[in-house]
């Protein structure tokens, strides 16, 4: 899946259609699952998330998109709605599903 193709996913998801919001949290939950993905690389840079993870990626997106503003809240009630949130980044509930890819040193 191409960036521009999430784009439309997120923007569908959450009706946002500031491009470049929406690239700038792309950019952090594909950080984020890189991070999970590769956890002892320095350099991440070098690395592109496989296409499998794609949707953990556009979950992460929309997850940080739909709580701006309210980053890091435990808890709030108002008028029949309650929110909390697992931490103030992505939880790690979200990123579970990212096998993590480790060598073996030495030989």
């Amino acid at each position: 899946m191409t960036d521009e193709q999430k784009i439309r996913v997120i923007q569908d998801a959450t009706g946002e259609g500031d491009n470049d919001l929406i690239e700038a949290y792309l950019s952090m939950a594909t950080e984020a699952v890189l991070d999970r993905l590769y956890p002892c690389e320095v350099n991440l840079e070098d690395f592109d998330v496989p296409s499998k993870y794609d949707s953990v990626v556009i979950e992460c997106a929309v997850y940080l998109l739909n709580k701006r503003g309210a980053e890091g809240q435990i808890s709030h009630s108002e008028v029949g709605t309650s929110r909390s949130y697992e931490s103030a980044s992505i939880p790690a509930s979200m990123l579970r599903r990212v096998t993590p890819f480790v060598r073996v040193l030495g030989g």
